[in-house]
């Protein structure tokens, strides 16, 4: 592996994990917070794969 491609594997899940917990705070509503899930694994799909 890359070392972009263990940036990724590391900074997506962190991500997701950052927009859970704002949802369980009540800062971010249900739609925006997949909106930032699914954003971040396609983000990182495609620059996955792009590598």
């Amino acid at each position: 592996m890359t070392d972009a491609q263990i940036g990724l594997s590391v900074a997506t899940p962190i991500i997701i994990v950052f927009a859970l917990v704002l949802y369980r705070m009540g800062v971010l509503q249900r739609g925006a917070t997949l909106s930032a899930i699914l954003s971040s694994v396609a983000i990182a799909i495609v620059l996955f794969l792009d590598r």
